[in-house]
């Protein structure tokens, strides 16, 4: 009698995904407002606070980028990385 194959199942997690392209926004605006000068954590929390896109420069896209993200899931994001101990 033939065994059935096993299956190979593959999951992942959406939350993780969306952590990781997170992270990577704010690694590239960070650095973004970094080479222009800024103090980039009292960029990015005015931007946080405000949700006002000036704060962060348009050098190498970082307005852009960091408008691209929802911004409930951002601070959902850092309060969970902040409480992991990370």
């Amino acid at each position: 009698m033939m065994q059935p194959e096993k299956e190979n199942t593959i999951t992942f997690a959406v939350q993780d995904d969306k952590e990781l392209k997170i992270r990577h926004t704010l690694s590239q605006v960070y650095s973004a407002l970094k080479e222009k000068g800024y103090d980039p954590i009292n960029q990015i929390v005015g931007y946080i606070l405000s949700e006002d896109p000036t704060y962060i420069t348009s050098h190498n896209n970082a307005r852009s980028l960091i408008c691209k993200l929802d911004r409930d899931e951002l601070l959902n994001a850092l309060v969970r990385f902040y409480l992991r101990g990370k």
